[in-house]
Parts: C-alpha cells; structure tokens; sequence
C-alpha cells in the first residue's frame, strides 16, 4: 500500500515536472515571466552552491523553529491551566474568541514598530500565529476526556497534578500532537511571509531580492526550496507524531493497514 501511494506520488511529481517544462517550451506561457523547468532547475543548483543561500536557510529556520518552540510551549501551559481552572476558562472565553480570528500578516506593522527587521519581529509573527493552533487543539483534548475517568482518579485521591499526569495528558496528547504539526506549517508560512513583507534576513527577504532584480529563475528555485522545506516539515511533523502515539489506536490502526 505505501509502495504503492509512493509510486503515484513519483509519477504525479513526473507529470508537474513535465507541464513545467513543456507550458513554456509551447508558448502558453512567457518564459521571461514562468522559466522551463529545466531553468529553474539550473538556478537551483546554483543557488545549492552560494553560501549566502545557506545564510538564509539558516536564519529562516532559526526564526521558524524558536517561534515554534516559544508557542508550543506557551499553548501546552495556558491550555492545560485553562482546562483545569474553569473560572478562569470562563473569564478567558471571550478574549480568546477576539484575539484568535486576527490575522497575524495584520501584525506586521506592529512587529515592524516594535522590532524593525530584526529575528524579533519574525518571532512575534511565528508565535502569534502558531499559539492558537496549539491551544485551541489542547482546550478540545481535554473536554475529550472522559467524565468517569476523572471521577475515579478523583476517588483514588490522585491530586491535580497527578490527575493532569494520568488522565488529562494522555487523553489530550493526539489533539496536542496535531496542533504541534498544524503549528510547524503556520510557523513556516510566517516566517517566510515575514522575511519576504518585512525584510528581515531570510529565504523570504532573498526571494524578494530576486524578484526586484528580475532574476526569475531564481526566484523561482527559491520558491521551491521553500515548498521543500514544508514538505519536509510536514514528514518530520507526521513522524514525530507517530511515534509519540504508538500506544494510540489510531496509530496502531494505521500501522497495521
């Protein structure tokens, strides 16, 4: 089954490859405006060889994995302690339902002001944006626990943490785990966004670059790396997941499919 879904995958990546190649070899399209692919290949190459590429890489993936760090953290805390504190869930409810629709691009003035083009702003993007996928997923985890369970930890006499312990964590942590990965694709959206509007260094900021200097092939083997970097994201995410939920039905179900 995997062997299989790997081969279409082969050969759907084959045909995209083959369109971009062909669209603009036939006209459809200008090639000063959407290069061959064979082009942006070669650009790409090229860019795999400058060192300020690698520069880049670097700072977008510092700025991505701190503002990850910074909201996972920050979203396992304030949603345990919300969970466990109803009143304050409550007195909270409201606030939470205004901050959490703001678009975190409508921040980018505020970071700027703030934080100018520092890694500063970039984190207070990533971490906006990514917070909210995390905490939201833990406030579903644990109303998903179940009424009984937590009365007999109650009966035993487990204290609150001991009852977070052993009953709140391991009910909440596959909504936990799919806030993480949903919060690793926001983070890298953002910090990429970030660098490319504000300019802080980055994949983004060098992809703006290219495109004032009409270095399109370029541009585009940017653009690339940056879908790569999501894809690989996205696999790491999903296999961190697994193996964080192997004790989990849903996992060990997929496995045995």
């Amino acid at each position: 089954m995997k062997g299989a879904n790997a081969a279409l995958g082969a050969a759907g990546l084959a045909a995209f490859l083959a369109l971009g190649e062909a669209v603009p070899r036939l006209g459809l399209v200008k090639e000063e405006y959407f290069p061959p692919a064979g082009r942006i290949a070669g650009a790409l190459g090229d860019e795999l060889a400058d060192s300020a590429f690698w520069t880049a890489l670097g700072s977008t993936l510092t700025g991505w994995a701190l503002g990850l760090a910074l909201a996972v953290s920050a979203g396992i805390v304030a949603g345990v302690v919300l969970s466990v504190v109803p009143r304050l869930r409550r007195a909270t409810a409201s606030t939470i339902e205004f901050l959490r629709p703001i678009p975190s691009v409508a921040l980018i003035p505020l970071a700027v002001l703030l934080y100018g083009t520092e890694l500063r702003s970039v984190l207070l993007l990533v971490v906006y944006a990514s917070f909210w996928q995390v905490l939201i997923q833990v406030l579903y985890g644990v109303q998903d626990v179940d009424p009984v369970a937590e009365e007999t930890a109650r009966s035993y006499g487990l204290g609150t943490w001991a009852r977070i312990r052993y009953v709140l964590w391991p009910t909440a942590l596959p909504y936990v785990m799919t806030g993480v990965r949903l919060a690793a694709a926001v983070a890298l959206i953002l910090a990429v966004t970030a660098e490319l509007v504000i300019g802080a260094p980055g994949l983004g900021a060098r992809i703006a670059v290219t495109q004032a200097s009409q270095a399109v092939p370029e541009m585009y083997a940017l653009i690339v790396v940056a879908g790569l970097l999501g894809l690989l994201i996205d696999v790491g995410a999903r296999s961190v997941e697994r193996r964080a939920l192997a004790w989990h039905q849903s996992v060990r179900g997929e496995v045995a499919v």
